[in-house]
């Protein structure tokens, strides 16, 4: 899980400052304030760890990736190559990482690493991308262990130094000679291990790295639209897709997993639970997904809505349900310890299904399965007051702790934009609450009475006249 972030020169931002992450973290602003920027950068990243190009030290995404963010001068801060973007962030591990030094026999061992990374354009070339530094530090209890980084020579594109805190690297025996490029933006390369008798915790680092981008998913705000019948081979796809397109796969692959939606709370069938939640949301009675017949490898969706005793196709009841549906099977069926990014996941749902929306984001941090916690992060960006009035209201009845919740709101009034972290106190209460947060609602009242006051007092002058 993200405990913290923190990302300078990239798109709209010049510097985010430190992004408190919790288990759900919220990101609020207007429309191009770059609260979108943050998730990008995220899935930038993961697109860059899973790129075959160990070389490339961001791959910006092509025709298919989640995000396409083009040249280096596109996303960097000001369209200007001089500016080097530089990012950090802590994660907790979800088992301790555990290593001997085999040449002082000393032991390490850590809950939490944290990474920092600059890159920028070559000082000669101005067209291939470089990595400047990079640095780990492994953490155990809040308190640091060791860090150990690579820094580029500064006369150099290829060549660079390591350096170790609170840890003595042993150079082999034999000429000096300094390490290759990294792999990617993160990983320390084979020349940092056969360079030293005892380096080869460096790669756990890499390891670990990479298993934090693959607990990485993305889900966007446009999901495809419902059909009458979806096609499943019996593959089990690794989320719903970045539009949704997995859902119905996903939910047929899941069919055997149950679902506890707390502590002591009893495990139910993964559609139960997705029928549940869609009820509670007040959208439907009932749901299921059916085989067309058992020669063919087709389902379809069927729905019953409420009031009624017709069940019925997915794309003849409401589009907010087809657009929801992705959100609430990517947040069951992700695999445990999974970070969810997810835009605008309240989009096309009326009013009370937002607010119960965010009843079911709480039901996701609380999850169970197999009787141990799922620990999934949600990390969304929305424009929803109702989603965010219910979340208050549940910190104040105590059915999720403040310690839990973050949110942040995108400033553009201010330049550079800023990222302003909402205090929320124990009783939901937002005490920095930004001036038009949601809209000016006491304006538009104030001038609807307004308003209405000229038209009764116009109506009386005319009756007076006509008298």
């Amino acid at each position: 899980m993200l405990k913290q972030l923190r990302i300078k020169n990239f798109k709209g931002w010049k510097d985010t400052g430190t992004i408190r992450m919790t288990p759900i973290s919220l990101f609020f602003g207007a429309n191009s304030s770059g609260k979108s920027s943050i998730g990008q950068f995220l899935m930038m990243l993961k697109q860059t760890v899973e790129s075959p190009d160990r070389k490339a030290v961001f791959y910006p995404g092509g025709k298919n990736s989640a995000v396409q963010l083009g040249s280096y001068q596109e996303m960097v801060f000001h369209r200007d190559p001089a500016n080097k973007i530089a990012f950090d962030y802590r994660w907790s591990l979800p088992d301790i990482l555990k290593f001997k030094d085999p040449v002082t026999g000393q032991t390490f061992s850590g809950d939490n690493l944290s990474f920092q990374a600059e890159v920028g354009l070559g000082d000669k070339d101005q067209h291939t991308l470089v990595l400047d530094q990079l640095k780990y530090e492994l953490l155990e209890d809040e308190k640091s262990r060791l860090s150990i980084g690579m820094e580029r020579k500064s006369d150099s594109k290829s060549e660079y130094k390591v350096d170790a805190t609170n840890y003595t690297l042993k150079r082999k025996q034999g000429r000096v000679w300094y390490p290759g490029a990294p792999v990617r933006f993160y990983g320390f390369p084979d020349e940092v291990v056969a360079y030293h008798q005892n380096a080869d915790f460096v790669q756990a680092l890499n390891l670990r790295h990479e298993k934090l981008y693959r607990s990485l998913c993305y889900l966007g705000p446009l999901r495809t639209k419902a059909e009458r019948l979806y096609s499943w081979t019996g593959m089990e796809p690794e989320s719903v897709g970045y539009a949704g397109e997995n859902t119905v796969a996903a939910i047929l692959a899941a069919r055997s997993r149950k679902i506890s939606l707390g502590y002591k709370r009893p495990a139910k069938p993964f559609e139960e639970i997705l029928a549940l939640k869609l009820k509670d949301m007040g959208l439907i009675e009932e749901f299921k997904v059916n085989p067309i017949s058992e020669q063919r490898q087709e389902y379809e969706v069927k729905v019953r809505t409420k009031g009624s005793r017709d069940w019925v196709d997915l794309p003849d009841v409401g589009f907010g349900i087809s657009q929801v549906l992705p959100v609430l099977v990517q947040c069951f069926y992700a695999p445990a310890r999974s970070i969810i990014l997810m835009e605008q996941p309240e989009i096309h749902l009326h009013p009370n299904a937002q607010s119960a929306l965010a009843d079911v984001m709480i039901d996701v941090i609380n999850s169970r399965e197999n009787g141990t916690d799922r620990d999934i992060q949600l990390v969304i960006e929305t424009h929803s007051e109702h989603f965010l009035r219910r979340l208050q209201r549940r910190i104040a009845e105590d059915a999720v702790p403040q310690g839990k919740v973050s949110a942040y709101f995108a400033n553009i009034t201010k330049t550079p934009a800023t990222l302003e972290p909402l205090e929320i106190d124990i009783y939901g209460n937002i005490k920095n609450w930004p001036e038009n947060f949601f809209g000016d609602e006491m304006g538009d009242i104030t001038e609807q009475a307004k308003a209405a006051m000229r038209k009764r007092m116009k109506k009386t002058d005319k009756l007076e006249a006509s008298e």
